[in-house]
């Protein structure tokens, strides 16, 4: 089975157009239009760049998400958020299994409703993450 672009219909170029995905052979592509030219950056590359930064945003926070995750699971004992918390503290393990099988379709059509965007250079280089319900941080304006 072919991996898959993860954050696809999320990605825009710097200029915030929209960034297409296709295949190079099996490998799943980023496609950035740079003045005509098609650049076919691996999704890998854009992929692991924002699992890192989502990475760093949980470390730290594991028993506060895996507390609020199995509440809104309706199963907020201490067996459910112990294997939420296992799998929180474990995400680095689990990018080629979700690189595997992607994320749903309804989950990235719900990021992008609520304003989860990833802006890239022609180069692959994650430019920007913007979060909805996040206020930007004042020392970088």
């Amino acid at each position: 089975m072919p991996k898959k672009a993860l954050f696809e219909g999320l990605i825009y170029d710097e200029y915030d157009r929209p960034v297409q995905t296709g295949y190079v052979g099996s490998d799943p592509c980023y496609i950035v239009d740079d003045a005509g030219f098609l650049r076919h950056i691996p999704s890998e590359t854009v992929d692991r760049q924002v699992w890192q930064f989502m990475q760093e945003q949980i470390e730290g926070n594991e028993d506060l998400l895996s507390a609020k995750a199995a509440e809104m699971m309706g199963q907020d004992d201490i067996f459910t958020m112990a294997a939420i918390q296992n799998q929180l503290k474990n995400m680095d393990s689990q990018f080629e299994q979700l690189a595997e099988i992607g994320i749903p379709e309804e989950s990235r059509l719900y990021m992008g409703m609520i304003g989860f965007r990833i802006v890239i250079s022609v180069h692959g280089d994650v430019l920007e993450i913007k979060q909805p319900g996040v206020a930007a941080d004042p020392d970088e304006e």
